[in-house]
């Protein structure tokens, strides 16, 4: 069994995500989920080209194929994720993968025979028992990903998991359409296909290390609907969750509302053949791929929200642009995949599909880790069958809306720039509702565009439980660049004058940052502050304190103050000890949001802002934690300074 130590030692010992395609607690799955989801698209896409262009079916027109195949795949969606997620809890994960398997090699027996009896009913029924696979196999997916990486692989994992996903379905549907298309021999050879990478991704299944049940205890409730309501009850409950959930299902409307017209935005817009709505598919994916690739990178390794927004703001501009790219393209007859490619307005096009689809990954891939780092891991299956549920509703949504808007005269680039300006308006309303999305966007922004954020010893933030972080004051953004240090939010206590910073004031209200004012001034407010910040560690969070009380003027360590064993002390009477955790942030005196000496002795803040230069190099040093029995104002200090010095 991987143990939480393993996975820590295992994620200091590789530099990047490819590296876990070499171990055995990520490959193994990593291909097992890859061979299902391209067995998943290479049966349906083969089967929707069959009955589009080689089976005649009065009771089923090739224009109805693929809405009657689609609906059918997500119909078990909806009536069987409540179960799979209780199932994934309840059992070890590892046998749950090997069952889903298990039942993929009967489904594509079934479904082979289906394909050499050209038999539509029979394949329709299978595409609904492959909806029941994916269904069983979505919670397993995502909650053991979390199980068996560290917090800081959580990225990087999701990352690969996406892009193998949808490198999945490209090769998997341009496979389904090659084979099923030759001569006599395509049904035949559609069969053999299917089924055989059902076989390979079992056997592969086999070489995936167990993974313990997290809730084995739990009695199943077999009604799908009232269990639906109870995980959507359960997701609720965690409001940046619950709003995570929406934000991922939102994402699979915006990108179904593109994947679904493809084919008509080839044909009637771009004036291309069939091998055009290929390459319309491949940028797609590609795009997403990319960016889903590019997240741990961006991400410093930590699950970075921060992402989130700039996901957003690049869909909504490169869907609109889309629309303007695409609207005034001259008629043409039906042109192959060389002469679109020959004209330079199409390249346009294309980029922004691509650019949107990047975007797409870098929005998506941090809210799936944020899902699993923030649910309560005996839950966390039937949370993730929640957000199938809602992805489900949200993808019909979808299509309904495009098909309303389609039949009001609507043409294809008037939906794109519709789902571009909606994706704008849903977006600011989540990270308004959940304002750490935009906290952690602007601590990102500021730690990678205006300065050189580089940290040390990231690994000893604690991914969860409370600690107390403290930390030297230089600058007014200090606990803007303590925000981009830490993958969770975190809790300061700060001098109440910095609230009124224009700006600056507002984004710590945001954080729920902690005013506190002297004792002598308002003892009101100084002992809500303590009780605020011991009710922080109660609740198993992070708490940050700059014990200096004030900025330094001189760009030295000033005497810490004792508020730091206060708090200790109040949390040790209600049982709480954490650990306290020195810090030191180097280089930031000098920076435009530090105090500097002007003239005459007077120091200022925020003048001359390229004083120091733009993209200045600026550091975050994390020391060893201290058990509360060890801390004392002075020992801290020193810790600090050593940090400082290093």
């Amino acid at each position: 069994m991987t143990t939480p130590a393993d996975t820590a030692s295992a994620a200091d010992a590789h530099a990047n995500q490819f590296a876990l395609l070499r171990q055995r607690r990520f490959a193994p799955f990593f291909w097992t989920q890859f061979a299902g989801a391209a067995n998943d698209n290479l049966f349906k896409f083969a089967f929707t080209v069959m009955v589009t262009y080689q089976l005649q079916l009065s009771w089923m027109p090739p224009e109805m194929a693929g809405l009657v195949i689609g609906a059918l795949f997500i119909l078990p969606f909806l009536l069987f994720s409540a179960t799979s997620g209780q199932l994934t809890d309840k059992f070890d994960k590892t046998k749950m993968i090997r069952f889903v398997k298990n039942l993929e090699i009967a489904i594509m027996a079934i479904a082979a025979w289906g394909f050499f009896r050209a038999d539509a009913v029979v394949l329709l029924g299978c595409v609904f028992l492959m909806g029941l696979h994916s269904t069983l196999f979505g919670p397993v997916k995502f909650a053991y990903l979390p199980q068996v990486l560290a917090p800081r692989e959580l990225t990087g994992g999701n990352g690969m998991v996406e892009m193998g996903t949808f490198v999945a379905i490209l090769l998997g549907q341009v496979a389904g359409g090659l084979l099923v298309a030759l001569p006599g021999i395509g049904h035949g050879t559609v069969a053999i296909a299917c089924l055989l990478l059902a076989l390979v991704g079992r056997g592969v299944a086999q070489a995936i290390p167990p993974a313990p049940a997290t809730d084995p205890a739990l009695a199943i409730n077999w009604n799908p609907v009232s269990e639906t309501w109870r995980n959507l009850r359960l997701a609720h409950g965690n409001v940046v969750v619950f709003r995570s959930l929406l934000g991922i299902s939102w994402m699979w409307f915006f990108g179904a509302v593109f994947l679904s017209q493809f084919p008509s935005f080839a044909k009637d817009v771009l004036h291309g053949d069939e091998q055009v709505a290929s390459l319309l598919l491949v940028v797609f994916s590609v795009g997403i791929g990319i960016g889903s690739l590019l997240c741990e990178t961006l991400s410093r390794r930590q699950v970075e929200i921060g992402l989130v927004p700039l996901g957003a703001i690049g869909m909504s501009v490169f869907a609109i642009d889309l629309y303007f790219a695409s609207r005034a393209l001259p008629p043409a007859a039906g042109m192959g995949l060389r002469t679109f490619l020959a004209q330079a307005a199409h390249w346009r096009v294309m980029a922004d599909l691509g650019l949107l689809s990047l975007f797409a990954g870098l929005y998506s891939v941090p809210m799936y880790a944020l899902i699993q780092m923030r649910s309560q891991p005996t839950h966390r299956a039937r949370i993730i069958a929640a957000n199938n549920i809602l992805n489900a509703l949200f993808m019909i949504a979808s299509s309904v809306l495009a098909g309303v808007l389609l039949g009001a005269g609507f043409t294809i680039p008037q939906i794109f720039l519709f789902t571009g300006i909606a994706n704008a308006v849903v977006a600011f309303h989540i990270f308004m509702l959940v304002p750490e999305y935009l906290l952690r966007f602007l601590s990102w922004g500021l730690s990678n565009f205006v300065y050189r954020f580089r940290i040390r010893g990231a690994e000893r933030i604690p991914a969860d439980g409370a600690a107390v972080l403290v930390c030297n004051h230089v600058s007014f953004i200090d606990a803007v660049l303590l925000m981009a240090a830490s993958p969770r939010p975190i809790r300061f206590i700060m001098d109440h004058h910095i609230f009124r910073v224009p700006l600056l004031g507002r984004v710590f209200k945001l954080a729920k940052a902690i005013p506190i004012a002297p004792q002598k001034e308002d003892p009101v407010a100084y002992e809500a502050a303590f009780e605020q910040a011991v009710q922080v560690l109660a609740d198993g969070d992070l708490l940050a304190i700059f014990p200096e009380g004030a900025l330094t003027r001189d760009g030295q360590l000033q005497p810490f103050k004792g508020g730091v064993m206060k708090i200790l002390e109040m949390a040790a009477a209600r049982g709480v000890e954490p650990p306290v955790i020195p810090m030191a942030l180097t280089n930031l005196w000098g920076s435009f949001f530090s105090r500097v000496e002007v003239r005459d002795g007077k120091h200022v803040a925020m003048s001359k802002p390229f004083r120091r230069g733009f993209y200045s190099r600026v550091g975050l040093h994390v020391g060893v934690p201290m058990p509360p029995a060890e801390v004392e104002p002075d020992v801290l200090r020193e810790r600090v300074g050593r940090l400082l010095a290093a």
